[in-house]
């Protein structure tokens, strides 16, 4: 069966491959070239092991092995957790949200290891099993997250600080136990392997704060390079409304996945 799933068609079949077994056969897509995209093959063992491997045009096929070598498992889901946040914008704006809200350097590391904390917990709890919860609510309320911290980074400096400005890493905490149930449904759709499960969770893990690390790095140093800029333009400093924009653009996004989200959870 052939299904649509947002902007991927995910293709299932059943086969048969006699007393031989599929282990040590090559298996791919056709066509790849043509369609110009690369393709995820998951394989599922009749013995409940599954195998995985990313085909492209130059490499249409791969071979199921007899087990994976624990380095190839780390590997893979080391890439996985790495292109799942950087590639999850919703993510990566709560990650900035924090970054614009905690005012100092000791805060900041308070406050991005409370997030880490709270996601590592949640996404193991729920990939053990240990936790269940629909993963279209979880999404709405990220998106929700999202909107929340932008409206608190919105609000006038000169108001009494909030519990939120106070006491940043608690907030982050509770919203990175959130967040961690969005890691776990994409982990669990890619599957893993069976008698492995501790090593691919703490490889993906490990992927998921090496891509929060690498995007936290990246905006600390261009935001420390725009501070210089206006010494080099004599006493010119940033209009507030430009200041703003960052912050209005986070929310409009923001809400617009609470609309969409919403909408889904009524279809």
């Amino acid at each position: 069966r052939v299904v649509a799933e947002g902007d991927a068609l995910v293709g299932t079949w059943a086969a048969d491959c006699g007393a031989a077994g599929l282990v040590g056969r090559a298996v791919g897509v056709d066509g790849l070239e043509a369609a110009r995209i690369d393709a995820l093959v998951r394989v599922t063992l009749a013995d409940g092991r599954v195998v995985r491997g990313v085909v492209r045009a130059g490499t249409p096929l791969f071979v199921v092995p007899a087990r994976e070598a624990p380095g190839a498992i780390l590997r893979a889901y080391v890439g996985i957790g790495v292109a799942h946040i950087l590639g999850g914008l919703d993510h990566l704006l709560f990650v900035a949200g924090l970054l614009m809200l905690v005012p100092t350097r000791r805060l900041l590391i308070e406050t991005v290891t409370a997030f880490t904390v709270g996601h590592s917990v949640t996404l193991s709890l729920a990939v053990l099993d240990l936790v269940r919860l629909p993963g279209a609510p979880i999404e709405l309320c990220i998106a929700l997250s999202v909107f929340w911290l932008a409206v608190e980074l919105a609000r006038d400096p000169g108001e009494r600080p909030s519990l939120v400005r106070r006491k940043p890493w608690l907030m982050a905490g509770a919203f990175g136990l959130l967040h961690g149930l969005g890691f776990a449904s994409a982990l669990q759709e890619v599957g893993l392997p069976a008698g492995d499960v501790p090593l691919a969770l703490f490889a993906f893990n490990l992927g998921i704060e090496l891509g929060q690390l690498t995007f936290v790095g990246a905006w600390l140093t261009a935001a420390a390079l725009l501070q210089r800029v206006p010494l080099s333009l004599l006493d010119w400093r940033w209009p507030d409304w430009l200041q703003q924009l960052p912050l209005y653009a986070m929310g409009a996004l923001a809400a617009f996945w609470c609309l969409e989200r919403a909408a889904a959870l009524l279809r």
